[in-house]
């Protein structure tokens, strides 16, 4: 393949997946998603920008997402009071504009430092506007937030971006554009100095680098499309609140990142797209969701580091090589133990969750799996606790041939140069 084309491909099958998801997935419910999964994707791979490509781990990312997008939404509100002439596609550029201006006036302060020192200053920096939030109430609104509404700024070529698929073409045009942007800034010598001052900022300071430089220029762009995805949530739901800078959404985009896998651009996409596929979905299943949520990420960090892409990107190479077919019989043999195993997981956990829904008069009954059963009886807990034993059991047992398939397959990786 060429070069060029073999350039080309991925940013075309973006752009094929951007035109033809709304017409695949046309519904209302599905048109919202694909619209929060674009805003996700942006704010994910600027998160990125500090853990993955610069080594900082922020417990605070979400101030600058919730800051652009109140900045965001101050100046809708603005345009519509004294009926300037703008329309609502620049407005995600004063978002990002708004998070550049933070991030900078933060990153002096905590880029001093790097690794446990600059995670504690941003947590700190998170709960002090969090908490600020409810106090400058002219700005944030309080505990209701400030609302706007989009449809009555300026028009652009006859549309007033009313309409959700309206929407959804606006987040994803600015989504390819920061997709693009964010990755051609990881192939600058900028990028890749922010990848020496990850792996060794001892050295960047020797070659004539200030590491702590380095950081707050880092720092400062991942604020900036921070900002930018925050602009767009204010344009998407029209309303800001104080939960929209909290704990809970660096928290969210935290678990985007490290499933998604930290060590690959495309793994907060994935990310994104997963933990928005589960967040709308499972919320509507069980009051437990965010309890799958804490497993998923123990079970990521514990069994794939690498998170969700580069296990794609493993068997990618394995297919590629021709050496999967060392792998596919070990998985069918574990595969039956784990699917039980994680049958009786959920079994459990919703059995558990209904238990303590009696305990606030909701009843037992309950549907599982499609049947009616009654958490106060033993007998699904008994076929949840089978489940669960065995199918743990099997998969502890069978385990090691799945090891050993992926010992000749990296053998075989070696001796073709790909691993």
């Amino acid at each position: 393949m060429k070069p060029s084309v073999r350039f080309l491909w991925p940013w075309l099958a973006l752009a094929a997946a951007f035109l033809l998801a709304p017409l695949v997935f046309s519904s209302p419910t599905a048109l919202t998603m694909e619209s929060v999964m674009g805003i996700m994707i942006i704010f994910a791979l600027s998160y990125n920008m500090l853990l993955g490509q610069t080594g900082l781990l922020s417990f605070g990312h979400a101030v600058y997402y919730g800051l652009g997008g109140f900045v965001a939404i101050h100046a809708m509100n603005a345009v519509i009071h004294d009926k300037l002439g703008v329309p609502v596609v620049v407005i995600p550029m004063v978002g990002g504009l708004a998070g550049l201006a933070f991030g900078a006036l933060f990153g002096l302060v905590s880029t001093r430092r790097a690794g446990l020192v600059f995670s504690m200053i941003s947590l700190g920096v998170g709960e002090l506007v969090s908490s600020s939030s409810f106090i400058l109430r002219t700005f944030f609104g309080g505990e209701e937030g400030i609302t706007t509404n989009r449809a009555k700024l300026a028009p652009l070529l006859g549309l007033k971006f009313g309409p959700q698929i309206q929407v959804y073409w606006l987040i994803a045009i600015w989504c390819f554009l920061c997709i693009a942007a964010m990755y051609a800034l990881t192939r600058t010598p900028f990028g890749r100095v922010c990848n020496a001052v990850r792996d060794n900022p001892e050295r960047v300071q020797y070659i004539g680098y200030s590491a702590r430089r380095i950081r707050l220029i880092a720092f400062s762009f991942a604020a900036f499309f921070a900002g930018i995805a925050g602009g767009l949530a204010a344009i998407n739901f029209e309303i800001m609140n104080a939960q929209q800078l909290g704990a809970q959404q660096s928290a969210v985009v935290l678990l985007m990142a490290y499933i998604g896998g930290v060590g690959y651009f495309v793994g907060p996409i994935l990310g994104a797209i997963i933990v928005t596929l589960l967040q709308i979905n499972l919320s509507d299943v069980t009051t437990a969701w965010q309890l799958y949520f804490g497993l998923l990420f123990i079970a990521v960090v514990s069994f794939a580091p690498s998170g969700v892409a580069g296990w794609l990107f493993r068997h990618w190479e394995a297919t590629r090589s021709g050496e999967f077919r060392r792998l596919a019989p070990a998985y069918a043999i574990v595969a039956p133990g784990l699917i039980a195993g994680l049958i009786g997981a959920v079994m459990l956990i919703e059995l558990a969750n209904r238990q303590m829904a009696l305990a606030r008069s909701e009843g037992s009954a309950m549907n599982l799996f499609g049947f009616a059963v009654d958490a106060s009886s033993i007998a699904p807990w008994a076929a949840a606790l089978v489940l669960f034993a065995g199918g743990a059991a099997a998969t502890w047992v069978l385990w090691p041939k799945v090891d050993d398939a992926w010992g000749f397959v990296n053998k075989g990786l070696r001796a073709r140069g790909r691993a």
